[in-house]
């Protein structure tokens, strides 16, 4: 499956912050855990379900997040989009052994960070292709 050059090629300008972000991904499965979330955040999972934050935080709590370098997650094909002054919309791609995903996050620039105002990961089935937004 190609990827067209609409999904994956951010604005030039917007390079560095790409990058700054990336690093930040796939949020919950990074050493530097938790993220900064908005008291606003919430999600929709993979399969569908709205979550809210406080849902979220307890179940971390619950089941401490796998770590997605050492598990041997690969995140590729990121792109940024950006939505307002200080805030973006970062997606890529997420393979986790067998399970491939679409993530999308709107990161939020705020006097004290990065703060995540919105997840979503949906799964990618084998048969489906990209195609570039008419």
């Amino acid at each position: 499956m190609s990827t067209p050059q609409a999904f994956t090629h951010p604005d030039p300008g917007l390079l560095a912050l790409l990058e700054d972000l990336r690093q930040r991904e796939p949020i919950f499965h990074r050493p530097a855990f938790p993220p900064h979330m908005s008291p606003d955040y919430w999600e929709v999972g993979a399969s569908g379900r709205r979550y809210s934050r406080d849902f979220i935080l307890r179940h971390l709590e619950q089941n401490p997040p796998i770590d997605a370098a050492t598990a041997g997650w690969q995140a590729s094909d990121h792109s940024l989009q950006q939505l307002g002054p200080d805030t973006y919309l970062l997606a890529y791609t997420l393979l986790q052994g067998d399970r491939l995903t679409r993530r999308s996050t709107i990161w939020q620039s705020t006097s004290a960070g990065w703060q995540v105002l919105y997840h979503q990961g949906t799964i990618v089935l084998s048969n489906q292709n990209d195609e570039e937004p008419s």
